[in-house]
């Protein structure tokens, strides 16, 4: 046995022979001794017991696998098997030359003379061993393999092999930490396993667990099981803990998108490791055929995964119409297999239960598992806005409650009796005290929404009832009493027990009031987070095993939030509250005298001012949310300040001692100098650090020579005559601030690197260990399409004629000083030197040079430009080269620790660099997954093929297709190939290193996740890191790597065994997860909205997120995060994937991380580059993206465990420092509307009613019959408003404070004026609403719309129809609303305070023009205006891409969804895939919330209507009249339509030839609804007697009244949309035939003719607010050079710097003038004639006088 024949003569098709090595490895001693522990274990209830011990080689004599032909047969049909058994040495790509011993051993630490527990033949032995019991590919073989090597090389290099093995199995199978054996107890499996097979044990099984004898009994066997475990995990051997760890990941490597259900695969690799030792599997001598596993056990899971969101139409995928709520998630599907009940759900297709199959034999089983019968919802991720109340209960009752405990003290009035002033004292009690009773019926309410959520017949809805009982009890307890004082109240009694009554009512509230609002609701009435049965275990196994705190950690949390509260309750009271209850007072209880109404009578008007009183309660609601987000930031600020001083990182230490201690601290801290003797100085091994760290900056053209001299070491003669290092001056003599001029250019990349490495390392950093001894960590990219390498003809070409600039001008001018020393060096690479003498002729030479950066158009000159502009834009190669620098800096660590390396290899530079090389190659992978590229362009192959020549380690791992056979689906393989793979010279395409089949398409979901997964089985070592394909790094960065990776905590792991008896205490601690990074934005030069973008990344990414991690609430945010690779991956993956609902698919991970009890933990010293889009359009799309992306995590179960199990400190950290900023941003929204709405009944009151005169105490002076005492109201206005414009400004502190700490005051300062002068408050106020519109529409319809718009820079100008379809519905039409309430406002009541919401208001609208490059230039405005007149008359007789048309159907396909009938009409091309939205949200958001609105303003207009005229005549009906007015302009449209519905019908058809009639039609209909609003508008006016406020609000009411009616038309009468726009061509036409209408030709012209009423009203008003838009845009562009000063604040560019004005030839010259000129004129009498109807009725208006008897009566 010990010389079998695979392992002499390397055999061709043995995947693993391998010349190289052969000669290395000491022969395999016979197995006998190494299995002398197998035996050892007893414990027959065990599931590891020796029922059936290992029987790992039953086959006595040599291995059946000596005999190819067994299994070269399953090979034959497919024959490409073959070309890739290559050595597993293929990842070395040196070409093998003999070189020093040991040299080609990939994993050196694993190598036979360490004492390793089992050689590396024996684990290929186990690999081959359980690839043909099972049925894996080969190639995946092959790939986990290696993967297995480098794990225990890794841990290898830095504890005993043993010891690394046994660990290892701890992390994966049988630890504390590993999920797998969470998993086991959590499903009780240790019961199925203890039960033997003697009885049913599926039944035995469900018994056990619901009366399992007490609770006790139940801890003291689960105490028992678990130290059962450990014993039979600690006498195990190590051979088994291999298989079973191969087993784990073999299972893992191929279950492509089954790995986003962890606990399915650990029900899978349970299975199979039962069958692997049962006699039947042993005894087996067949090897089984590869791909069987993929096929029986996969595929059947992914085929339901992949039906549950697609269907198969005409041999496609087309995606299912299903919300969330329908789909069975890979969420559902997991929770399956966390109960002992999901399993027993496990149907066989003849009906029996898997589990009642004795557990050897039920992998066998699998592929008659029946699992479209299996799965179910486990919670329905409705769209709802009440997952807020389930969810954030706890902050709804701190804040209502509390609310209603202040308010109620301070309005006695409103519950005084009939005859007195104020209620008696028990009355005030109890009506105090109701806001226990408000808690208790938040609570009833979640209770009820809860219900909603999670499916009755699961077996974690039988708390909610008995929840729901007790709450019932507690509100009578609450409630009652005051019921009773109120019966009682007045009645005159002497006893004192209605005021005992009261009392105890408010002690019981103020109690019920604390206890709902800190215990969280998953822990009431059956605890689910710590309870001690069973049943609540795996719930608290997965998603409530938070991470504990440590005590100063939860201290400081503690305390943050009691300040925080206790500050926001004390402002609220006295600021809100108690100045609240003046306006109370006076209005209370008061009507309005002498009023009248011709229908309604005096029942509305008379009680107006306490519906005015009733909107300002909601109001100060609103304001009493917005404060304590006020206070968080304020307080989160201070204790992320206090926390970095703790940590070190601060501006206040002179920067010359952080300068001057540099090389001291770059020896104590980056380098591994424990481990060294001390032969060398340190500064000579610093100095090697430091040149290399300038040197890189050199070469990134950031510094030039001359700074670079005066930055590096020198190598001296001293006057002995021995040669000395020479510091550089730059740390021996820095005085003062002027110094950094002379060392780099101010204000560079260079000065901040420098100056961020310096910093950063002052604070504590874990200690290195050295290279040879660090772990393996892979880098992770996915990529998509994002550019690759710029393109020369991208860089040197406008990209149309709006750009005005190429991008390698605008590069140039961003970063002058790199461009200068980058020709620089190209010129001495040309050889080119100039002499001084030549000075003029060389001027003229050089131009080529600094234009375009090169003089000869040859490849490498042209390479090198493109790469100095793709470095500095958002580019993969930026990435990659950025990463590649974790190579290099390894490899100089290595060299400055090890200089006995550098010894043995003298004067052999070649294999110094090997060696050096190998030990990069050994540490560090980077991996990026291209999923595209297989389908990738010419450009694109070739510039990924430039990448892998330029870094040949880099690993590509992309998705191959290769059709099935005919009506089968395409086979689909994750392929990996490197830049070392060979090129095929057949296709031209590189061989691949591994080839794994998938078990179907991958990209499931959104993409990002599906790619991440389909290439993590490539990664390699213990960590990953995971990049986004816009960033970049550094190399002093990278020296820190080593540090980094010390925060997991598992550089000294204990030698104790984790399984033994006293050992497995040292491993107690959580383990950390994730590692969070900073982020340094490198586009925060590039103007304001860059600026915007990065200090909101700043502020949230590093100064929230420092305190954040400190007290425990942060979560993963994507980008440079490292994560524990081992704990991730056994828990479902780097990211959730399920489409739609994980939109922001890291965060998941994150909250994933945190629910299953890792730790996340922040960094301050190391950070990466990041790109952030620049752009308006762009950043706003970020932020559409982010906010539907936060509506969809709200209605995760995530967020649903979050929030009802967390304790409440931790709970509000989460909450604030997550959802809370969104929901404050739908707040601030909120309150800019609910107070526009007091203003205008407050306004309302103070022009129709008499406002009493007060004196200067503010008593009403006497003598005043019939007065209104409203003064109060007015104070409390002004009040209002303050606190609004608080809110606001406090959003720029903490940008602020961060600058303040990191870079002094006067940088802050500077920054702060900046932001203000650049308008970025307007900007602060449109991203809110953008935010807002986001979330709110995402919780109602869904549909999170994807708007592309691409990267790039913002130097484009974008047209104005464009913007405004963009956000006319998000921002633009609410804003204009509100702009006609602040007209009424400010007409009915003027306070210098309305100046700041005019300003805001005004914001919503203007702000997509005013950051709009280039908007104010004359000629291109007037050309936007020709544009905008011709989109809104586009698309009537022929489709077009984009008309007012097209813009106006998609704004409604989310209420009507579209036909699912096929036509293939080039226009459906226009028409996104939006899902029709649930009637129930469309009743409410659509149905009853517009008819509300509506209503109130009607109630406002009657008032206004309700007194007698100036003759004492009583007014005409108001109701009639507005009716009138409001629903006249809709049915005179109707009758136009009516009209040329049946013109067009009967001349359409003869007028066929004449292709544009229908246009004609359409301008004609169009006209005419506009000449009938404006008519009906000047009627309007004319009935109110020309009184403007009257008119303001009348049109107010219209509006809204005409909103109500076009929605409900909308939401009620419509059926689905067709995908293209066939309908409204044939509507104008005439022409219904023909059309492809099919059978719906009948109905559809009667859905027209709905549409088209709805279409001609939003017509005429979009054609209004247009021009509206256009005549507050107009002045700016009047004023000279104010596009130069528009530009100079949206760019932050010297006028001489700014970009050139376009160039066009004289023909385009010419035709721009006369478009400019008649289309002003045009603009000019356009304006004149709308601006005439408001302006000269208003001037004549005494002269105009008409008689008509009908106009007095409406």
């Amino acid at each position: 046995m010990a010389a079998r024949p695979g392992y002499e003569q390397p055999d061709p098709r043995n995947p693993f022979a391998n010349p190289q090595q052969l000669h290395q490895f000491p022969q395999p001693q016979p197995y006998q001794q190494q299995r002398r522990d197998y035996d050892a274990e007893s414990d027959m209830s065990d599931q590891y017991g020796s029922r059936n011990g290992s029987t790992a080689r039953l086959t006595g004599g040599p291995p059946y696998y000596d005999h190819h032909g067994q299994y070269d047969s399953y090979n034959s049909d497919d024959g490409h098997t073959q070309h890739y058994a290559s050595s597993v040495n293929s990842h070395m790509s040196v070409s093998q030359q003999p070189g020093p011993t040991g040299y080609a051993d990939p994993y050196p630490a694993w190598a036979a003379d360490k004492q390793i527990p089992i050689s590396y033949e024996e684990i290929e032995d186990i690999f081959l061993d359980l690839t043909q019991k099972f049925g894996f590919q080969r190639d995946s073989m092959r790939n986990q393999f290696d993967f297995l090597m480098h794990l225990l090389d890794s841990r290898a290099s830095r504890m005993s092999p043993s010891q690394a093995l046994l660990t290892l199995h701890a992390d994966y199978i049988g630890g504390q930490h590993a999920n797998y054996r969470k998993w086991y107890f959590a499903a009780q499996l240790n019961l199925d396993d203890a039960v033997g097979q003697s009885q049913n044990p599926g039944l035995q099984r469900l018994k056990s667990v619901r009366g399992g004898g007490g609770k006790s009994a139940g801890a003291k066997s689960l105490d028992h099981a678990l130290n059962r475990w450990r014993n039979a995990m600690n006498n195990m051997s190590q051979y088994d803990r291999l298989r079973q760890l191969a087993l784990y990941l073999l299972c893992w490597g191929e279950a492509g998108n089954v790995r986003f259900v962890p606990e399915c695969l650990c029900f899978i690799f349970k299975c199979a490791d039962d069958y692997y030792r049962s006699s039947e599997c042993q005894n087996r001598t067949e090897p089984v055929p590869e791909g069987v596993y993929l096929d029986t056990v996969i595929k059947p899971l992914y085929r339901f995964m992949r039906d549950q969101g697609y269907e198969v139409v005409d041999g496609k995928f087309v995606r299912r119409e299903r919300d969330h709520d329908q789909i069975i998630g890979y969420d559902d599907i997991n929770q399956l297999f966390w109960y002992p009940e999901g399993l027993a759900r496990i149907v066989l297709q003849d009906n029996t239960r898997l589990v009642d199959a004795p557990p050897a034999q039920r992998f066998m089983k699998f592929k008659h598992i029946d699992w479209g019968r299996v799965f179910f919802k486990t919670y329905f991720e409705k769209r709802s806005t009440a997952h807020l109340l389930v969810n954030f209960n706890r902050v709804w009752i701190l804040h209502v409650s509390v609310y209603w405990f202040y308010t109620a003290f301070n309005s006695p009035r409103v519950y005084a009796p009939r005859d007195k002033q104020f209620p008696s004292a028990p009355m005030t009690w109890s009506a105090t005290a109701l806001g226990g009773a408000v808690s208790t019926t938040i609570m009833l309410l979640a209770t009820v929404a809860e219900f909603l959520y999670i499916p009755t017949t699961w077996n974690n809805a039988s708390h909610l009832t008995t929840r729901f009982v007790f709450l019932l009890v507690i509100l009578a307890i609450t409630a009652g009493p005051t019921i009773y004082l109120a019966r009682i109240d007045g009645i005159p009694t002497r006893s004192q027990f209605p005021l005992y009554l009261g009392v105890a009512q408010f002690c019981v509230s103020v109690v019920v009031t604390l206890a709902f609002g800190i215990i969280p609701s998953g822990r009431m009435f059956g605890d689910r987070v710590a309870g001690k049965s069973r049943k609540y275990m795996a719930s608290q196994t997965f998603t409530a095993s938070y991470p504990d705190l440590p005590r100063s950690a939860r201290l400081a949390s503690i305390s943050l939030w009691i300040l925080i509260f206790s500050c926001k309750f004390a402002e609220s009271y006295f600021f809100l509250s108690s100045s609240f209850s003046s306006p109370i007072a006076v209005m209370a209880r008061t009507t309005v005298q002498g009023c009248n109404d011709r229908l309604f009578g005096t029942v509305l008007c008379s009680n107006q001012i306490n519906f005015t009183l009733a909107i300002m309660y909601i109001m100060d609601l609103v304001l009493f949310f917005l404060d304590t987000y006020l206070w968080y930031i304020i307080w989160i600020v201070v204790f992320s300040i206090g926390r970095s001083f703790g940590l070190g990182l601060s501006i206040w230490t002179p920067w010359k001692d952080v300068y001057t201690r540099l090389p001291k601290r770059i020896y104590a801290k980056l380098l591994a100098t424990a481990e060294m003797e001390v032969k060398y100085k340190p500064k000579v091994l610093v100095s090697q650090i430091w040149n290399a760290v300038i040197i890189s900056m050199y070469r990134e053209h950031l510094l030039s020579i001359d700074n670079v001299q005066r930055l590096l070491y020198h190598q001296m003669d001293a006057p002995d005559g021995r040669r000395t290092l020479r510091a550089p001056p730059f740390f021996t003599n820095n005085q003062g601030n002027g110094f950094k001029g002379n060392f780099f250019p101010a204000g560079g990349e260079a000065e901040r690197r420098i100056s961020f490495f310096a910093s950063s390392l002052t604070t504590a950093i874990p200690e290195p260990l050295p290279v040879d001894a660090m772990p393996t960590f892979t880098v992770l990219v996915p990529h998509y399409s994002e550019k690759i390498l710029l393109s020369l003809r991208e860089i040197i070409r406008e990209e149309d004629h709006n750009t005005r600039v190429t991008q390698l001008e605008y590069l140039k001018q961003l970063h002058p000083v790199e461009w200068d020393n980058f020709v620089k060096d190209t010129k001495i690479l040309a050889e080119e030197h100039p002499e001084d003498d030549e000075k003029a002729i060389t001027k003229s030479d050089d131009l080529p040079f600094y234009c375009i950066g090169f003089k000869t158009a040859s490849p490498e000159y042209t390479l090198r430009t493109r790469i100095w502009a793709s470095l500095r834009a958002q580019t993969l190669y930026r990435t990659v080269s950025g990463m590649m620098n974790y190579s290099k800096a390894i490899k100089l660590m290595y060299r400055v620790e090890n200089p006995d390396v550098v010894q043995k290899f003298s004067g052999n530079t070649d294999r110094l660099e090997r060696e050096l090389e190998r030990m990069g190659r050994r540490k560090f992978k980077f991996v990026i997954s291209m999923q595209r590229f297989a389908k990738f362009n010419k450009e694109e192959r070739e510039n990924a093929e430039f990448l892998l020549r330029a870094y040949p380690d880099l690993q590509i791992a992309y998705l191959d297709e290769e059709p099935g056979a005919k009506g089968s689906d395409p086979k689909l393989y994750s392929v990996l190939i490197d830049g070392h793979s060979e090129l095929d010279e057949v296709t031209g395409k590189r061989r691949p290193k591994f080839r794994i089949e998938l078990p179907g398409n991958p990209i499931l979901g959104d993409g990002k996740s599906d790619n991440q997964n389909h290439a993590i089985i490539f990664y390699r070592g213990e960590y990953l890191q995971l990049i986004d394909a816009n960033q970049d790094n550094y190399l002093e960065e990278c020296l820190k790597i080593r540090n980094i990776l010390g925060e997991f905590e598992e550089y000294s792991i204990s030698s104790q065994s984790p399984y033994a008896q006293w050992g497995h205490k040292e491993f107690k601690k959580s383990p950390v997860a994730i590692i969070g990074t900073r982020e340094y934005i490198f586009s925060e030069n590039i103007g304001v909205l860059g600026d915007i973008a990065a200090g909101k990344e700043q502020t949230f990414g590093t100064m929230t997120a420092r305190a954040l991690a400190w007290i425990g609430g942060k979560l993963h945010y994507g980008h440079p995060d490292f994560l524990n690779a081992t704990f991730m991956t056994t828990r479902g993956g780097v990211s959730k994937a399920q489409k739609g609902l994980h939109l922001n698919e890291d965060i998941f991970a994150g909250m994933n991380a945190f629910g299953r009890g890792g730790r996340i933990k922040h960094s301050e010293y190391y950070q990466c580059g990041k790109g952030r889009d620049l752009g308006f359009g762009t950043i706003l799309n970020f932020q559409t993206k982010i906010g539907t992306g936060m509506g969809e995590q709200m209605l995760s179960r995530e967020y649903y465990y979050l929030g009802t199990q967390l304790p409440v400190d931790r709970f509000l950290t989460f909450y604030y420092g997550h959802p809370g900023f969104h929901i404050n941003n739908i707040l601030v929204i909120y309150s800019i509307q609910v107070f526009m709405v007091t203003l205008v009944f407050i306004g309302i009151l103070n022009k129709q009613l008499a406002i009493c005169k007060v004196d200067s105490q503010g008593n009403v002076i006497g003598g005043q019959g019939g007065c209104y005492n409203l003064i109060p109201v007015f104070d409390w206005v002004r009040r209002c408003i303050v606190s609004i414009f608080l809110v606001f400004i406090v959003a720029f502190l903490p940008l602020f404070l961060q600058e303040l700490v990191e870079r002094g005051t006067g940088m802050a300062l500077i920054r702060l004026g900046k932001h203000f002068l650049s308008l970025s408050p307007i900007f602060e106020v449109f991203s809110t609403q953008i935010y807002s519109q986001a979330i709110l529409s995402n919780l109602t319809f869904g549909g999170a719309r994807y708007i592309a718009t691409g990267r790039g820079f913002a130097t484009t100008r974008i047209s104005f129809t464009i913007l405004y379809s963009r956000f006319a519905g998000p921002s633009i039409y609410m804003g204009m609303r509100n702009l006609l309430f602040l007209l009424y406002a400010t007409l009915s009541i003027w306070i210098p305070h309305l100046i700041y919401f005019w300003f805001s208001v005004l914001s919503l609208c203007i702000a997509p023009f005013v950051f709009n490059p280039h908007q104010f230039s004359f000629t291109d405005f007037i050309i936007d205006y020709r544009e905008f007149l011709r989109w809104m008359s586009r698309g009537n007789s022929r489709t077009k891409a984009s008309s007012w048309y097209g813009y106006c159907r998609l704004s409604r396909t989310m209420i009507t969804g579209y036909k699912k009938k096929k036509l293939g009409h080039p226009s459906e091309k226009l028409s996104g895939d939006v899902p029709r939205a649930p009637w129930k949200a469309v009743v409410l958001s659509e149905i009853v919330w517009p008819i509300c609105y509506a209503a109130l303003f009607i109630v406002a207009y009657m008032f206004v209507k309700s007194f007698p005229d100036r003759g004492g005549n009583q007014p005409p009906s108001p109701l009639i009249r507005i009716t009138v007015v409001a629903v006249g302009p809709i049915v005179w449209n109707a009758t136009v339509l009516l009209v040329f519905f049946f013109i067009s019908l009967f001349l359409g058809p003869m007028m066929s030839s004449w292709a544009k009639f229908g246009s004609i039609v359409a301008a004609v209909a169009h006209f005419l609804a506009l000449v009938g609003i404006v008519a009906f508008f000047e009627f309007f006016w004319f009935l109110e007697l020309w009184d403007a406020s009257h008119a303001v609000l009348g049109v107010i009411t219209i509006i809204a009244i005409q909103r109500a009616i076009q929605k409900i038309l909308i939401a009620v009468f419509l059926s689905r949309e067709f995908k293209h726009d066939e309908t409204n061509r044939a509507w104008w036409t005439g022409k219904w035939y023909g059309r492809g209408l099919g059978t719906s030709a009948m109905s559809q012209p009667a859905r027209e003719f709905i549409v088209k009423i709805v279409e001609m009203s939003l017509w005429s008003s979009d054609f209004l607010l247009g021009h509206i838009l256009l005549v507050i845009l107009t002045p700016p562009t009047l004023i000279p050079f104010f596009d130069r000063l528009h530009s100079t604040m949206l760019f932050w560019l010297r006028p001489s710097k700014q970009i050139r004005p376009p160039l066009f030839s004289t023909k385009q010259k010419r035709q721009r003038r006369w478009i400019v000129f008649k289309y002003t004129i045009l603009y000019i009498i356009v304006v004149a004639l709308l601006a005439s109807l408001i302006v000269l009725p208003a001037l004549f208006r005494k002269e105009i006088t008409f008689h008509c008897t009908i106009c007095q009566n409406i």
